[in-house]
């Protein structure tokens, strides 16, 4: 739920918005361009949607359980309108473009939906919400655009933001419903992701996350072979940037002159994300992943020997269709042998209009819940065991937030923002943006207690 309260200049009709971000980053990134176009049109952004006129639910459509989360937001948004004060309520994001006007159907009482392509039309829409009795749907293909990031309105703190330099998905994973959602795959041009960097942290970003749905493919819809490289080489020289993360990579995808890039890199962090979301052959193959558990494990070895200090997180699926409790085994033994440094798990969910929701084999959802705690489990004694070989150590932090008790809340640059553990400090002098030198005193399960030094 957004907390936040602002005023634009001229409130448009003294009208108020109230504003509700679900999903991912790139969700997140959707958000603040659409909070930014609603502010300076003049509207009241408030932090309490049941007293707004207009309630804005910004959905994902990813999972079964990213869904059934939107769904209730949105029933909770109509319930306001039937008890008074709320006029309208609109749809955006990733749902509206899944599920089209049959979102009407399913959700009852909601007076317009917004497809991704028709993000930044959204003042226009709210506008003309406020005057018609009728539902509108606003779903005109947005596969071929790149809609310029620039110009938001941070829902978190400033100092750490996400950068898109892609959109969609070329990708064809049995199991993945993002090419149906977000189209084909299309890089931002660099031009725009270096001024858009730029704007960041002119604004106050010191960080920056690199996103895409396989950031590794950037450059690729434009004949352009191992781009990324040369784009990071572009935002190292970004003013005033002191660390830029690496997430969502594509194993297939990291070449030897991107593991280069990293290791030599003064500002990309030794930090890379690459979900391999299972390790069998059989089952990738299955699941139409390009990658094979020698290569994968391969990549690792050559990841460990080449980038100094690297931390590599990734995720995996279990349950997936006729996973037998043998090739389980075998991913248990494989993050057993990797010792990732950070790991999400998910069970397979059989979503509407994918290959894998056809295939035969379906796992029992106890079976899949079994296989999920027992491989967690197993990863929470690779990462506390890691954490304990900290203790003594000294790390460079990022502050994120301090109390008036003098502790504070950090990441060294192996934990990214929101998904991993985080640094608690003792006896903070600096406030949110900076960076402190801490000594690592004790781990406390999966987060380290540190002191400033």
């Amino acid at each position: 739920m957004l907390s936040l309260r602002v005023m634009g200049k001229n409130r448009a009709e003294s009208a108020t918005v109230g504003f509700v971000a679900l999903g991912c980053p790139k969700n997140l990134i959707d958000s603040e361009r659409m909070l930014a176009e609603i502010v300076q049109a003049g509207y009241l952004v408030t932090a309490e949607p049941e007293n707004a006129d207009v309630i804005i639910v910004n959905t994902c459509g990813f999972i079964a359980p990213a869904v059934a989360e939107a769904l209730e937001e949105i029933k909770r948004a109509v319930d306001y309108t039937r008890k008074g004060r709320v006029k309208k309520v609109i749809v955006a994001g990733c749902l509206p473009e899944r599920l089209g006007r049959e979102l009407f159907r399913r959700a009852d009482g909601i007076d317009a939906i917004v497809g991704l392509g028709q993000r930044d039309a959204i003042v226009s829409i709210i506008n003309k919400t406020l005057v018609s009795d009728r539902p509108a749907a606003y779903l005109e293909p947005s596969d071929n655009r790149i809609l310029d990031d620039r110009v938001r309105l941070p829902i978190g703190p400033v100092h750490s933001m996400y950068l898109r330099i892609s959109e969609g998905c070329d990708h064809r994973c049995s199991f993945c419903t993002i090419p149906a959602i977000r189209g084909r795959f299309r890089s931002k041009p660099r031009e725009l992701v270096l001024a858009e960097a730029a704007e960041l942290v002119s604004a106050g970003a010191v960080e920056l996350n690199i996103i895409g749905q396989d950031t590794t493919y950037y450059g690729r819809d434009l004949g352009a072979k191992d781009a990324l490289p040369g784009l990071l080489a572009g935002l190292e020289k970004t003013s005033g940037l002191k660390w830029m993360r690496l997430l969502y990579l594509y194993p297939t995808g990291i070449t030897d002159r991107l593991i280069e890039t990293i290791a030599s890199g003064k500002k990309t962090v030794a930090y890379v994300d690459m979900p391999v979301q299972h390790v069998n052959n059989r089952i990738l193959r299955s699941m139409r992943r390009p990658d094979s558990k020698e290569q994968i494990c391969s990549l690792i070895e050559k990841l460990r020997r080449a980038v100094a200090g690297i931390v590599l997180r990734t995720t995996l699926i279990v349950g997936f269709p006729g996973e037998t409790d043998r090739e389980f085994d075998e991913l248990l033994e494989f993050v057993r042998w990797a010792r990732f440094d950070a790991l999400g798990c998910f069970k397979f969910c059989a979503e509407d209009g994918t290959a894998a929701a056809e295939m035969p084999g379906q796992v029992p959802e106890e079976v899949k819940e079994d296989r999920r705690e027992e491989l967690m489990l197993t990863q929470q004694q690779i990462a506390f065991a890691k954490n304990e070989r900290r203790i003594g150590s000294e790390l460079v932090c990022l502050v994120d937030s301090a109390g008036p008790d003098g502790s504070g809340r950090g990441r060294f640059y192996g934990q990214a923002p929101e998904i991993d553990s985080v640094c608690i400090i003792e006896s903070c002098t600096a406030g949110p943006g900076r960076f402190v030198r801490v000594e690592v005193l004790e781990a406390k399960d999966y987060d380290l207690i540190v002191r400033q030094v």
